[in-house]
């Protein structure tokens, strides 16, 4: 569904005009009128390029500025990206063991090696990235100096249980940190999780990210040192204590999100044992689920079956999936108060046993597990930037989502004492990703959603639809250069990314790894000095 910019009150116009005030030689756009701007029919793209600022370069932005060139003619994009080096969820959130699923980092080599592309990494837009030690630029400035800017930065916040003990007790962690810190994130690097204080570990969540968190803390060390594991991480792992992981849910297995591919790794783990579930969650007949419900519940069962023979020796490790468990309470070791000895649990019962949108009832019945660390993988949610409230781009905080058309497109409105108004969809600003649509899916429906953003720009780019500013007037990246005095030598470029890339790879061959990943800013830069 298409969305028209709808006439805009002198309110809005004032904050538009304060947010794109310029000199004669920046943007001047009329967009602000207050009557419907009905721009004309877009000047030929190899005439004045079609500029486009794409904030995050992970897969949700590279994928966005792959199909926007691709369907625009002489199109450039600007990529800004806060740390160094590129590649997002791809370089930070894939699990280590998986590295077919960093293939796509090919690709986006291919669309970087464009002439009509520009890597500005170490540069953030709109906040300080505390972490980092690149320069920041406010949005205005790229509002200013581009047709259209695409906001593909993804997720950086954790959603939280609320109960006791979540925010006091050490050894209880978010996934997000914890997957942070063995893929080397900087945000995460120190987070040194103490493996050693028991032998028990809960996961708190049954979707695909809980998963690999608990096939990090199962898998041989042997296996992960072949993989780009961060070094601290593969040395923290190799003194583990833990033995047993619980990877827990408040419904049933027939809502579980985990996926086939994620629950049969972990099956066929080496010297790992899986614990039954609880057979009566799982429908008599299931060859009359759906395909991948009627897999995903056969390798369940095969696996509760017990039909194996025993082994010769018992397995040194197990991990099971705990249903209709809800946490209410992190409860401190008795001979230390501040660190997590064991996780409540209130047992829940399902609206509807076989329903895969069946909800969870609570029952009063309280189950104490021991877990000497507790990882929550609850899901993670996007936080606006600084000046959306300024310039009115609403944001949904309960979802952690920018409100948009489904398509893309940024939703525009006004809030007045009597009412909420809505205007359609705000000229030139887009997203994509997680901070589009919430943190769910893999990469490759990222790539089906910057997909379908992309073509919403070509789209309105065919229409003659308003753009934040003429085409004549958007210098890009060159004009948020000048006006915020950004030096060169601030700034990491494409090539110096690759001088990043053969270090790490260099790094890694003594040790028999694809690369080993520097962990800090710091040393990331070090290369290009």
């Amino acid at each position: 569904m298409a969305f028209v910019a709808r006439a805009r009150p002198r309110a809005v116009c004032a904050r538009w005009q304060r947010t794109l005030r310029a000199s004669p030689s920046q943007c001047t756009t009329s967009r602000c009128a207050s009557s419907s701007s009905s721009s004309s029919s877009p000047l030929s793209a190899s005439e004045h390029p079609f500029r486009i600022a794409v904030i995050g370069s992970g897969p949700a932005g590279f994928y966005t500025a792959y199909r926007a060139m691709s369907k625009i003619g002489g199109a450039k994009v600007d990529m800004y990206e806060a740390l160094p080096v590129p590649f997002g969820l791809v370089r930070f959130g894939v699990a280590p063991d998986h590295p077919e699923v960093k293939k796509c980092q090919e690709k986006f080599d291919e669309v970087a090696s464009s002439p009509d592309f520009t890597f500005i990494g170490n540069v953030s837009v709109g906040r300080p990235n505390k972490h980092a030690e690149g320069s920041t630029v406010p949005l205005g400035s790229i509002l200013r100096h581009y047709n259209a800017v695409v906001f593909a930065y993804g997720a950086s916040m954790d959603k939280t249980l609320g109960v006791p003990g979540e925010a006091a007790l050490k050894g209880v962690y978010s996934a997000r940190e914890f997957v942070g810190w063995y893929n080397g994130l900087p945000e995460h690097a120190d987070l040194a999780p103490d493996l050693t204080q028991g032998d028990e570990a809960v996961v708190v969540g049954q979707g695909n990210v809980a998963m690999d968190v608990a096939r990090m803390l199962l898998e041989d060390v042997d296996v992960l040192g072949r993989s780009d594991i961060a070094a601290h991480a593969l040395d923290a792992l190799s003194r583990s204590k833990v033995k047993k992981v619980h990877v827990v849910g408040r419904r049933g297995p027939m809502q579980a999100a985990f996926t086939i591919k994620e629950v049969r790794e972990l099956m066929r783990l080496s010297d790992v044992a899986f614990h039954p579930v609880d057979r009566t969650l799982i429908p008599e007949d299931i060859k009359k689920l759906p395909r991948a419900q009627r897999r995903l519940m056969e390798i369940l069962v095969k696996e509760s079956g017990g039909g194996a023979p025993p082994p010769d020796a018992p397995p040194s490790k197990s991990w099971s999936l705990d249903f209709c468990l809800t946490p209410k309470e992190f409860r401190a070791r008795h001979d230390d108060a501040s660190r997590v000895g064991s996780t409540v649990f209130e047992r829940t019962t399902l609206s509807a046993a076989f329903d895969p949108a069946a909800w969870a009832l609570g029952t009063g019945e309280m189950v104490e597990v021991p877990s000497s660390l507790v990882f929550k993988s609850i899901g993670y949610k996007s936080a606006p930037l600084p000046e959306f409230a300024d310039i009115g781009v609403p944001f949904d905080d309960r979802r952690g989502v920018i409100s948009n058309d489904g398509q893309g497109r940024v939703w525009h409105e006004e809030r007045t004492q009597e009412a909420t108004m809505s205007f359609g969809h705000f000229p030139g600003l887009y997203c994509a990703g997680w901070v589009k649509r919430g943190p769910t899916g893999v990469i490759a429906s990222t790539m089906e959603d910057a997909f379908a953003t992309a073509d919403a720009i070509a789209k309105d780019f065919a229409s003659g639809a308003s753009f934040l500013c003429p085409q004549q007037a958007a210098s890009g990246w060159e004009g948020v250069r000048s006006e915020t005095g950004i030096g060169s030598a601030q700034v990491v470029t494409w090539a110096d990314w690759r001088r990043i890339d053969g270090a790490e790879k260099e790094r890694g061959r003594p040790v028999g790894k694809e690369r080993e990943k520097f962990t800090k800013t710091a040393d990331m830069l070090a290369v290009l000095r």
